[in-house]
């Protein structure tokens, strides 16, 4: 069931991924995510079906359009594939058909909402609350099927906690995040509240460590300035992800420091 568990969460992972595809180019460009249907943005030919599958598509057009021979960007294949792999992960990682619709949810909104980021530095509000009247509900779902009613009152703590933090970080460091942060950061808190608190504190110092680490080597190297803005919400999503893959190990090993 394990093996199965994981191998219907790979395919999904890999279908939602050509989604979150469609949402990174249309969002910030405020188009819709549904009309047109998938179309090659050069020539504005049909994508057909047997063109649009994850990743083997990509492969077997080596990475053009059928049409007009246009490169498709490498970007969209790796968010099929990257997608489909955290999918697995959680499926490996949680083992509960119960509680994995709700963590692949953050996970796509994650990868979406960081892609987005890095390209245009800003967080779509929309994304974010889409995320979390999507994963209300889920998280719902998740209690019912586990009995873990009260995981529901830690989750609005954690998101409430988590969204409150940053707000206040937002106000005494002006210009060091964005308001788009501490909307992410609530989602984020929301789900790993779900889990615990302490999971809620390893997510976020998770997310500022992983954050640290780059962005001490780029300035290391002059590849930045102390002012240069650097996007936080894929460090966000990292931290997040990552305490929801291997928090309790790490929270272990933390402990016995």
């Amino acid at each position: 069931m394990q093996v199965t568990l994981e191998a219907v969460a790979g395919v999904f992972g890999l279908l939602i991924g050509s989604f979150v595809g469609v949402v990174v180019d249309r969002v910030p460009r405020q188009e819709s995510i549904v009309l047109p249907p998938s179309h090659c943005v050069a020539c504005s030919a049909p994508i057909r079906a047997y063109d649009n599958i994850p990743v083997v598509s990509y492969v077997v057009l080596r990475g053009r359009c059928r049409a007009c021979g246009t490169r498709i960007p490498p970007r969209d294949a790796l968010l099929e594939l990257g997608t489909g792999v955290l999918f697995v992960l959680l499926a490996w990682r949680l083992g509960s058909a119960w509680v994995l619709p709700a963590y692949c949810l953050l996970a796509a909104s994650a990868v979406a909402i960081s892609a987005i980021d890095i390209e245009h530095m800003r967080i779509p509000s929309a994304l974010v609350y889409t995320a979390a009247a999507l994963g209300a509900p889920l998280l719902v779902l998740a209690s019912a099927g586990t009995h873990r009613w009260s995981a529901l009152a830690s989750a609005g703590i954690g998101g409430a906690i988590a969204f409150a933090a940053f707000f206040t970080l937002f106000y005494a460091v002006p210009k060091g995040i964005g308001f788009g942060d501490v909307r992410f950061a609530g989602l984020c808190g929301g789900f790993l509240g779900w889990l615990g608190y302490r999971e809620v504190i390893a997510g976020f110092l998770l997310s500022f460590i992983v954050a640290g680490v780059p962005a001490a080597l780029l300035l290391a190297m002059h590849k930045v300035k102390r002012r240069t803005k650097i996007p936080f919400g894929p460090f966000l999503a990292a931290g997040t992800v990552i305490t929801v893959l291997f928090g309790a190990p790490i929270i272990h090993a933390w402990a016995s420091l």
